[in-house]
């Protein structure tokens, strides 16, 4: 399982779940991938729903999506400021333009949403959600994670495990 050689972005603002966040970036390293927490600019630091900090590495406007083989978009309610982040929407849209694998996991679909590449596709989220998925041309799965070409998300914390292993098996790991 692993990921040497590959580089992961995943996305940073306040209100992260902090789960969505950590688990996947400790995972990653673990298996040998360069992580990057990407900002979007407001910050260097963010935190989490519980107060939890995160320190950011790099501004989503300094990097670009080809930059890496994956971008990870946690939830919480984060999502629904980087959703109206256009340097987080446009690094989504060329990862997913590459071919690049693209995860999302709980509120996070929001973000796939508004960059505007779940038409067609078929994916899951947090029933909160679960009609703004259907109405960005998405079939919503209800599944521990569904991965459709590139595309990878998830509901919950509890299916962490199924997230990060299909993002691993993606990735080649």
């Amino acid at each position: 399982m692993s990921l040497t050689g590959k580089r992961i972005a995943i996305f940073a603002e306040d209100q992260y779940q902090v789960l969505e966040l950590w688990y996947p970036l400790l995972r990653f390293k673990e298996a040998g991938a360069e992580v990057q927490v990407v900002g979007s600019g407001r910050s260097d630091v963010f935190r989490s729903k519980e107060g939890y900090a995160v320190k950011v590495d790099v501004n989503a406007a300094d990097v670009k999506g080809t930059d890496f083989d994956a971008v990870v978009v946690p939830g919480g309610y984060a999502p629904d400021l980087m959703r109206v982040n256009e340097d987080m929407l446009r690094i989504v849209r060329e990862a997913h333009a590459a071919g690049k694998v693209v995860a999302a996991i709980c509120h996070a679909g929001w973000v796939l949403a508004s960059a505007g590449i779940l038409n067609g596709k078929r994916a899951t989220c947090v029933r909160n959600i679960r009609d703004d998925i259907v109405h960005a041309g998405a079939t919503y799965v209800d599944a521990e994670v569904v991965v459709d070409g590139n595309v990878i998300t998830s509901r919950t914390p509890p299916d962490l495990p199924a997230f990060c292993r299909e993002i691993i098996r993606a990735l080649g790991g």
